[in-house]
Parts: structure tokens; C-alpha cells; sequence
């Protein structure tokens, strides 16, 4: 099963942000990208790909410590950016050493669970809002978001979500997301 360690905003923290996002459709160009779907909208802390299941165990275990080694931290939906011509995303602000700790966490964890991680890279954090199959001239959608601060949220849970792609190349379909796992932070987890 193809698996991330990750984290989901709240329902407020998704509301304003569809406000937002509602008004990047009105840019010359929005019809060109693929806009993610908001059920789907997530902070991924480690990506894992392709999870062999016999690894499970000992995957959700030391996802459960890397959790309960980490305290609840503040988080906040915060400007934007890109990578590259070819994905527009959202930031964030508060705790980001405390996010980027626990990315690193979960990272070791699926590691030591045996998970073939990709190259290790620093965390960055963001949500993807939007996708160009071409090179799309992504800074006009920058400078909108530029201003943009939601409000803050406790994140108080890692989360193990499985990523269901769509099959069939149906035009517009969207991943599907289901959590299977989730651990609380810090010594209640």
C-alpha cells in the first residue's frame, strides 16, 4: 500500500483556505493547472511510497514513539510558493522546528521499519494546492498568497494515511486519502 506519515489542517483552518484558493481560480491561466482536492489537503512529513504490509507492525509502533517523543505544537496556513513551474503550495509558520522534528521522526521510524525511503532531503513544509502537467508561470498565484495568514491550530496527532490514486485516467480524478493510523502527541501518545 503506497503510505505517508502526515499531518491534516482542521475544518476552519480548510475553510480559509478554500476562500483563498476560490479566488486563485479567477487568475488568467487557473484553468491549465489541476487543482488538489480539498478533502486531500495535508501537510506529508515523510513520504513513503509502496509499504510492504508485513512491515505494518512494526511501522505503526515506531510511528507511536516518534509521536510520543513530540510535543503538540502551533501551526498556521501561511503565504505560498512553488516547485518549479509545476506545483503551487501553501506554507506554514509557528512551530516549523517542532513539524520539521517530527518529519525527521517519522522519517527514521518507517527507515528503521525497514520502509526503502527515498533520499534523505531537509523538510519543507507545505501543502500542495495545485498541479501544471507544462510549465505554468506560477508567481502571479505566489504574490496572491503572499498576504495570506490563517489562523492558528494546536496540531496535536501524527497521522499514517494511505494514498488510494485513481485509476482508469479519468480526467480530474483525485487520490483518495484514508488514515490508517494515529498516534497523539507527546506523553499521552
Amino acid at each position: 500500500m503506497r503510505l505517508f506519515a502526515g499531518l491534516v489542517p482542521p475544518a476552519d483552518a480548510v475553510s480559509e483556505l478554500s476562500r483563498v484558493v476560490d479566488r486563485l481560480h479567477t487568475l488568467p491561466g487557473s484553468e491549465g493547472l489541476r487543482w488538489t482536492g480539498r478533502p486531500g489537503w495535508h501537510f506529508t512529513l515523510a513520504f513513503m511510497g509502496e509499504v510492504d504490509e508485513s512491515l505494518l507492525p512494526d511501522l505503526r509502533e515506531r510511528l507511536r514513539r516518534a509521536a510520543h517523543r513530540s510535543e503538540a505544537f502551533p501551526l498556521r496556513l501561511h503565504g505560498g510558493g512553488h516547485f518549479g513551474r509545476r506545483a503551487l503550495w501553501v506554507g506554514a509558520a509557528g512551530g516549523i522546528d517542532a513539524m520539521r522534528m517530527l518529519a525527521e521522526r517519522a522519517d527514521a521510524a518507517a527507515r528503521r521499519a525497514g520502509v526503502a525511503m527515498e533520499e534523505h532531503r531537509r523538510y519543507q513544509a507545505h501543502l500542495t494546492i495545485a498541479r501544471a502537467r507544462a510549465d505554468v508561470d506560477l508567481v502571479p498565484y505566489v504574490n496572491e498568497l503572499h498576504a495570506f495568514e490563517g489562523a492558528p491550530w494546536a496540531v496535536g496527532e501524527l497521522l499514517l494515511i494511505r494514498s488510494n490514486l485513481p485509476g482508469g485516467g479519468e480526467p480530474g480524478a483525485q487520490p483518495r486519502y484514508e488514515v490508517v493510523g494515529n498516534w497523539p502527541l507527546g506523553s499521552g501518545g
